[in-house]
């Protein structure tokens, strides 16, 4: 016996050799025929079908979430991006994880990424201590990386033994989240990366523990470099994500780019199954995807680090993390974004006709980084002053104005760097009001320019404002009425003596019909 398999044996992770080996079947799925088998369902496995899909009121109102990653990767803890930690350290002999590896826990050969799973303890993991932060945060709808690249589940799923079920915390991260994130009035979230499970080990190279088939249920079925993902990979990439949808319900499915190498039929079959589940219990769902990964109209497109530069017919979303490096998961001595930058960004994504699901990676042992914590709470701590301008609101016909602009629109366009000042206004708008935002602090007065009366060949000969359709303009956190005047140059209002936040101040302008 290798010592690998017996440390595994003695830390109670060795699975059956069956369960393990590439070839295993499925086992029978219980239940209920799938909800997309019938001919009479609301959604076929069809992108004609598929495209009846609709973002629900839910997101549309709430904007804002919370997401995790949180896995074995939080154990090493290095890395730019520490969820892809074990494919560089397996597939790069000169990167900076297999260089810190091999010096910290010995050769590749003898100490694998599987042998992270014991530490991988989550001792003081408290779902409902997450959810009441992130609801603190002002998020609406919250969950967990369900399961990511390098192959363990954070479920308690009958699909693989390599999950935290059985393993490492012995939880059920998923089902715990879940009942706690829905029990604090939030929606749910699930995302799944693992499709890229297929590419992200070596399984061809012998040397290491990913080529013994033993272990396959980790890190993926031996094939060939370079090979197409097998049926059995698919079969078990959907049966995962059905059992999910099955037990735990999310409200909200985010796939990461990998869906690209997932053949039509098997992306079709999930989508019915998950939009027909949703229709019979009478509740609407959200799915995300990325780049052109699924046909325009069948979801949401989301933006890794990333946001549009103008306002977009469609809408939206932006995985972004509270870290400033892209981390993604916990990295030991990672920077976090400023308060104002998160701010600034929900601000400027909402404006936009945009979502934001922010990133934050807890540590091994399930606590969430204090640092983080705080400029969580701090967003929520301007969400509870400001909440008015974001939640529930639609786009303006105008997003923004002011001297500070992205380079680009897309994804991985953040910059850290960037900072707004007051002229840089976004708006947003509901019912007869119009919020304008301002990113820094006016001083006494502030113009806002795109107000301004008269047509605009600029602005595409934009009317602006009429002086008889504004009742009354006021800060919101202060509530005082402000004095304005609109004048062909912009709308100028008088501020408050004080700050009633430290970061982003909203205006309300009330509106009535000019005639």
């Amino acid at each position: 016996m290798s010592l690998i398999r017996r440390d595994l044996l003695k830390a109670g992770l060795a699975a059956s050799a069956s369960s393990l080996v590439g070839g295993t079947s499925l086992p029978a799925r219980e239940g209920k025929p799938l909800p997309d088998a019938s001919s009479a369902a609301p959604f076929q496995p069809t992108w004609k079908s598929l495209r009846n899909y609709r973002t629900p009121q839910w997101l549309r109102d709430g904007k804002f979430g919370i997401y995790t990653h949180w896995g074995v990767y939080s154990v090493p803890a290095v890395g730019p991006n520490v969820t892809w930690y074990s494919h560089y350290l397996y597939m790069d002999p000169n990167s900076q994880e297999r260089i810190h590896h091999e010096a910290t826990y010995g050769p590749l050969e003898r100490f694998g990424y599987k042998e992270f799973i014991p530490m991988f303890t989550g001792a003081k993991f408290n779902a409902d201590e997450w959810a009441e932060l992130f609801q603190k945060a002002g998020a609406r709808f919250a969950g967990p990386v369900a399961q990511h690249h390098d192959g363990f589940a954070m479920w308690d799923s009958q699909y693989t033994e390599w999950n935290a079920a059985r393993m490492g915390p012995k939880r059920d991260i998923v089902g715990e989240l879940s009942k706690s994130i829905k029990a604090h009035n939030m929606k749910f979230v699930a995302a799944f990366h693992h499709m890229e499970n297929w590419y992200f080990f070596p399984t061809w190279d012998k040397r290491y523990d990913c080529g013994d088939p033993r272990y396959s249920g980790l890190y993926g079925p031996i094939h060939d470099k370079g090979a197409q993902p097998s049926k059995e990979f698919l079969d078990r990439w959907a049966a995962g994500i059905r059992e999910v949808i099955d037990k735990y319900g999310p409200d909200f499915i985010w796939f990461d780019f990998g869906l690209g190498m997932v053949p039509e039929p098997y992306k079709q079959d999930v989508l019915a199954y998950y939009f027909n589940r949703a229709s019979a219990e009478g509740k609407e769902v959200v799915l995300t995807y990325k780049m052109h990964d699924l046909p325009p109209g069948v979801g949401i497109d989301d933006l890794e680090l990333g946001q549009e530069r103008d306002l977009t017919y469609h809408e939206w979303i932006t995985d972004s993390s509270v870290d400033n490096q892209g981390a993604w998961g916990y990295v030991k001595g990672a920077g976090f974004k400023t308060t104002e930058n998160l701010v600034a960004n929900l601000v400027d994504r909402v404006s936009k006709n945009g979502y934001l699901l922010m990133n934050v990676g807890p540590r091994p042992d399930g606590t969430i980084p204090e640092v983080a914590q705080e400029r969580l709470l701090g967003l929520g701590k301007w969400l509870q002053v400001n909440g008015e301008a974001i939640y529930g609101t639609t786009p303006w016909v105008i997003a923004a104005e002011g001297p500070t602009q992205l380079e680009k629109g897309g994804p991985f366009n953040e910059m850290d760097a960037l900072r707004y000042s007051a002229q840089d206004i976004r708006f947003t708008a509901k019912d007869n009001v119009l919020y304008a935002t301002a990113l820094g602090w006016p001083g006494e007065r502030i113009l806002i320019k795109s107000l301004a009366g008269g047509p605009n060949p600029e602005r595409n000969f934009w009317n602006g404002l009429y002086p008889s359709e504004i009742v009354s303009v006021s800060m919101l956190g202060d509530g005082k009425l402000l004095k304005w005047e609109l004048t062909k140059e912009g709308l100028n209002v008088e501020t408050p003596a004080t700050k009633p936040c430290e970061y982003a101040f909203v205006f309300k302008i009330v509106r009535r019909r000019p005639f």
